[in-house]
């Protein structure tokens, strides 16, 4: 496994990295799940990546059993916090009673007494940036965070915090979590300059785009997968993006890679990014993302595959 810094930060996390986003204690059952978690600590992956509303908060107790049979500061954990948690008007958001009572509930579930990172799961306009900032700063300062982030905020928001947390003399946010992958470069433009600006670190999920990546839909839409939900590839599954990706798994071939592994490797070229973030249904998938890690592509590999992407879209996926 190879480790690459957040950010400016001197914290270290695997370019590949294990999610739990809704499956685990959902569509994926506990004993598979703890067989996942285990099998990718045990190959060196340091970086798991939680959120409360994950299964409501099903995904954060599964790893907590797990992680109990290892060496904690051996791992880097993160949880998530704003989505509604339950039908009190509090229980969401990122105004400070929900991020300090929020953050307490993950740490039971997870049965740890810190998080190493704690995302701001989405940006939130009802709530001042100062009151956020000060929040997550406060728990720096307590040492239930060591590191705070955002997740899917665009430049702007960013920029607003960081600015908040200057003014204040409070911990500035050290990473952001966006959706990227060659499908979706809108990072590109705005938000990882802003970033490097800032020193933040990424650490992206759907790396292989809800598994458009990995050439299983390239002849059809296998019923009851993600391809066939309009929420999760909406606009994706087109011909022109089935044809991308069937040519860039001739190029896979020839690196005797698998389209997905190339794809990830696609993503490690920026320097801009501490991690992709996959998911994984079974030990076997888990596996063959991991290959990923450490590949190199050549600056003719590079450029194959961007007249491939040629003018791939760059709008954001909402969610």
């Amino acid at each position: 496994m190879e480790y690459r810094r957040v950010g400016t930060s001197g914290l270290k996390i695997s370019e590949i990295s294990l999610g739990a986003w809704l499956t685990y204690g959902g569509s994926v059952d506990e004993e598979r799940a703890s067989k996942i978690i285990r099998a990718a600590i045990d190959r060196e992956v340091n970086f798991l990546d939680i959120a409360d509303i994950y299964s409501k908060g099903q995904a954060e107790l599964i790893v907590g059993k797990v992680i109990k049979d290892y060496t904690r500061s051996d791992l880097v954990l993160s949880s998530k916090v704003y989505w509604p948690m339950s039908d009190n008007i509090n229980d969401r958001g990122l105004s400070r009673k929900h991020i300090m009572e929020g953050v307490e509930k993950s740490l039971k579930r997870l049965g740890t007494d810190y998080l190493d990172m704690y995302f701001c799961h989405r940006f939130d306009k009802e709530t001042p940036v100062d009151e956020t900032v000060r929040a997550m700063s406060d728990l720096v300062q307590q040492g239930k965070v060591l590191y705070w982030g955002t997740s899917v905020w665009e430049a702007e928001e960013i920029e607003r915090a960081a600015g908040s947390a200057e003014r204040h003399r409070g911990y500035l946010p050290s990473v952001e979590q966006p959706r990227y992958n060659m499908m979706d470069r809108h990072i590109e433009e705005r938000i990882m300059p802003t970033c490097a600006r800032r020193g933040m670190g990424i650490v992206v999920w759907s790396p292989l785009a809800q598994g458009l990546l990995t050439g299983k839909y390239n002849e059809n839409v296998p019923k009851g997968t993600r391809g066939g939900d309009t929420m999760w590839l909406a606009g994706h599954i087109t011909p022109e993006n089935i044809e991308r990706v069937r040519k860039l798994t001739k190029i896979a071939v020839e690196l005797d890679l698998s389209v997905g592994q190339l794809a990830l490797a696609w993503i490690l070229r920026r320097p801009e990014i501490s991690s992709a973030i996959v998911g994984a249904t079974n030990v076997a998938q888990l596996e063959e993302n991991l290959v990923a890690a450490g590949v190199k592509l050549s600056d003719d590999v590079q450029l194959a595959i961007e007249e491939i992407l040629g003018e791939t879209p760059t709008t954001r996926f909402k969610f």
